[in-house]
């Protein structure tokens, strides 16, 4: 696949001497949603703000398809869009102004239909006469998205987009973005709500500390990380797991009541046919049984946990 995005050796060092940023190396293929997770503090607004212009790298490369952000800066923002976690928004200007004038500073020619289309998308339309000071936060939110894809940008930034927002922006900003991403547009998100990023990225990278500790493709990630378990309800409490069960590692519960047994998923032989005989052959019997697999939040937070 094509990177339209490739970020080589980055490093971002304040004047306090903290390592905001340590040799971040990523490339983001064209047309791909790519979801950056990561605890508070951990250089995702850092790493987007220093693709973006607004905050210089110390040291390292960027280029956005092909075009150097420092050398080729014009070109850069140009192919860029993005949607900033803070609400930085006038106050007396109307939200068709606001959104129109943004297009004209990326030297896109006015075109009124695109705007419109725009604004209906982002429920905005009723509003294009209203002052932004009149608008709720919500509503501001929608504005700076609108902003963000006014001079349509080839690949759009979404730092913390939905936080604090009502459940229907949320909902309408997907569909906005899966619609966005199918006409080829390439999407960089991070957010806190890490089901959503289970739900639509393609990839997923985390970052702490400063440092990508890990990308990989979602459904590969959850393969080669993700546990699944099986939970056994007892008919009769046990007061200890036999001897002979030793070797499946099971977890007894405090009142003796479930077994818990953990296996990996990408394991062709799970151990499950032999497990239920020899509890059989324990004399062991069950009243019911389940399963259940760890969701992307569980390995992210294992994941930041490790490296900490």
């Amino acid at each position: 696949m094509k990177s339209i995005l490739k970020i080589s050796q980055l490093c971002k060092v304040y004047e306090s001497g903290f390592e905001a940023l340590k040799k971040i190396d990523l490339d983001i293929y064209q047309g791909e949603i790519f979801a950056l997770l990561g605890p508070n503090g951990a250089g995702k607004t850092t790493l987007i703000s220093a693709i973006c212009g607004i905050v210089s790298p110390s040291s390292g490369s960027v280029t956005v398809d092909g075009h150097d952000i420092i050398t080729g800066y014009r070109e850069t923002r140009r192919l860029i869009g993005l949607v900033p976690q803070e609400l930085t928004l006038g106050a007396f200007d109307t939200v068709w102004n606001t959104v129109n004038f943004s297009r004209g500073l990326f030297g896109k020619k006015p075109n009124p239909a695109y705007i419109e289309q725009l604004l209906k998308d982002l429920s905005l339309f009723d509003k294009k006469d209203t002052e932004l000071r009149a608008l709720s936060g919500g509503m501001k939110r929608r504005v700076l998205i609108a902003k963000a894809l006014s001079h349509e940008p080839r690949v759009l930034f979404l730092d913390e987009p939905t936080a604090g927002v009502d459940v229907e922006l949320r909902k309408d900003m997907w569909a906005l973005v899966r619609g966005l991403n199918k006409s080829g547009v390439t999407i960089i998100l991070t957010t806190h709500y890490i089901e959503e990023a289970e739900e639509i990225a393609d990839r997923v990278g985390i970052i702490s500390g400063g440092e990508l500790i890990m990308v990989e493709d979602k459904q590969t990630l959850m393969q080669k990380l993700g546990r699944k378990q099986l939970v056994l309800d007892l008919k009769q409490t046990i007061s200890s797991i036999p001897q002979s069960l030793e070797t499946y590692q099971l977890e007894l519960s405090s009142d003796g009541s479930q077994l818990t047994y953990t296996y990996d998923t990408a394991s062709n032989r799970t151990g499950i046919t032999s497990l239920l005989q020899s509890l059989s052959d324990q004399g062991i019997s069950m009243r019911d049984l389940k399963t259940s697999q760890s969701s992307l939040e569980d390995i992210f937070v294992s994941m930041v946990r490790k490296d900490a």
